[in-house]
């Protein structure tokens, strides 16, 4: 197998994306990346097991030279349909839930992130058919999706400040102040990216808040033996939102050796 690696967070991402596919072929339901999907839908079952093979298979393919920018177009192309499909109608059902957009939020990342990857990846023929998804337009569509993410988890971390600081450590003191620090530092990151302003290093800070937030708060509960479903589930996210943000962050240094060089330097 030939590894074609544009960077240490395409790895990690792709890696993710693997064992969530592991995930949910073993359990038979959908991977928390993939939700929500309504319990009466028809070919629900059917749908369960494609999703986990989308994210095997993708995740494979992004390892895998000769498989690589057709894995990217075809994650990108699943995301941003199922975003449209099961994330979308439930936004305009409820528009002033924050929760709502924090789910919103989750999927944003991924799909960030697999547009990015697709930039990178992209062959002659995504250059020529596609040039706005696979080129400086793509990148910037993606980046401020990202930034929208960004500004929808801040936004949660005020709505929800009692739920927020529970989950705090117990052995870090002033719980309340740490959710409105980590509020208040999603929706400034946010706001780089979308302004293009110290932008790479706000998204390489978010993607250390997502990581310290993985290990501090979910990888703790897992590793004592919780058996909630909720907190695997929460485990699962905030894995992937690490490495979808990593990816994110790794998209502004600058790339000399790839062919869309130019549409991925630092735009600060």
């Amino acid at each position: 197998m030939t590894i074609r690696i544009a960077s240490v967070g395409q790895a990690v991402f792709a890696a993710t994306l693997v064992a969530i596919g592991i995930i949910g072929l073993f359990r038979g339901d959908f991977a928390p990346v993939w939700e929500p999907v309504p319990k009466g839908l028809h070919a629900r079952e059917f749908l369960i097991y494609l999703t986990a093979l989308i994210s095997l298979g993708t995740g494979l393919g992004l390892l895998w030279r000769p498989a690589a920018a057709c894995a990217a177009r075809a994650l990108l192309l699943c995301l941003v349909i199922w975003m449209l499909a099961f994330r979308v109608p439930v936004i305009l059902r409820a528009p002033l839930v924050a929760v709502v957009w924090e789910q919103w939020g989750e999927t944003a990342v991924i799909v960030a992130a697999a547009w990015i990857l697709y930039v990178w990846l992209a062959s002659d023929w995504d250059r020529r058919r596609l040039g706005f998804a696979a080129g400086a337009l793509g990148l910037r569509i993606a980046r401020a999706i990202f930034g929208l993410a960004l500004l929808a988890f801040g936004v949660a971390h005020f709505a929800y400040v009692p739920e927020t600081a529970s989950l705090v450590p117990g052995w870090l003191p002033a719980h309340v102040v740490w959710v409105y620090f980590t509020g208040a530092a999603y929706i400034a990151a946010g706001a780089a990216v979308l302004a293009g302003v110290r932008a790479q290093l706000a998204a390489a800070l978010a993607a250390w808040q997502m990581g310290l937030f993985t290990l501090l708060v979910w990888l703790p509960a897992v590793a004592a033996g919780s058996r909630d479903p909720s907190q695997w589930s929460e485990t699962v996210i905030s894995v992937a939102l690490t490495a979808g943000a990593w990816v994110i962050a790794d998209s502004y240094a600058p790339r000399p050796a790839a062919p869309v060089a130019a549409d991925l330097s630092p735009e600060n």
